[in-house]
């Protein structure tokens, strides 16, 4: 059965943009401009995934993304490219991922089939997590590289889990420092990023140039899925 994707845009050129990028990649298209569109399409086609402009005429679209996460529709927010404010606060309400406007609808389509597969995955957290050539013993605290034990500190490991086990998604400065370092010291970014050169320095061949562990600027990390 053909996955429908729901696009919710106010712009009819860039709802046509993004029709032909889901068409071209098999998937079936519903057509919303504002937020109430949006609503009534979602009970009606019951979408696999939405694609969401914030920028809506009748009702921010951030507010839209806490009704869609409870019904566990996955959501990619659609941004202007300098709106960092704005993607952080629709990764914090539960959003998946973002794109920014001008998009490439290749790296589109990349990041819909990223969201679905996340989505067939389901919620439970898998023990074991395999993301490239890093294998991760969520019960054993033990990792390997291209099958060489790597040995990480226990804030290393924390957060290395934390974004493989949702790899491909970007999760923001906020949500890892509250996760790994508890809520008092969500603005303490320093951590992370200390964190981060550490981590990479131990998974990564070239520390320098990451395959892996990316950073996302003004947002925060994604651990990259491997393409296979």
């Amino acid at each position: 059965m053909t996955d429908h994707i729901l696009i919710v845009d106010d712009e009819l050129a860039i709802r046509r943009l993004l029709r032909v990028s889901a068409e071209r990649g098999g998937y079936s298209v519903v057509e919303a401009a504002n937020a109430a569109g949006a609503i009534s399409a979602i009970e009606r086609a019951s979408p696999r995934l939405v694609l969401l402009d914030l920028g809506l005429p009748d009702r921010d679209g951030l507010e839209l993304i806490p009704s869609l996460v409870s019904r566990d529709v996955p959501v990619i927010v659609l941004t202007a490219r300098e709106a960092a404010a704005e993607k952080v606060a629709a990764l914090d309400l539960g959003a998946d991922d973002y794109v920014t406007k001008p998009f490439d609808s290749d790296e589109l389509l990349a990041r819909i089939r990223s969201c679905l597969r996340r989505s067939d995955k389901g919620h439970g957290r898998r023990r074991r997590l395999t993301v490239g050539p890093v294998e991760i013993d969520l019960d054993g605290h033990a990792v390997l590289k291209s099958g060489t034990p790597v040995k990480l500190t226990p804030k290393e490991f924390a957060l290395l889990a934390e974004l493989a086990g949702h790899s491909g998604k970007v999760l923001t400065h906020t949500y890892l420092l509250r996760e790994i370092w508890g809520p008092a010291h969500t603005g303490s970014i320093e951590y992370l990023r200390v964190t981060v050169r550490a981590l990479r320095k131990k998974i990564e061949d070239d520390p320098a140039r990451p395959r892996w562990l990316l950073n996302e600027p003004g947002v925060g990390y994604r651990f990259e899925e491997a393409v296979i």
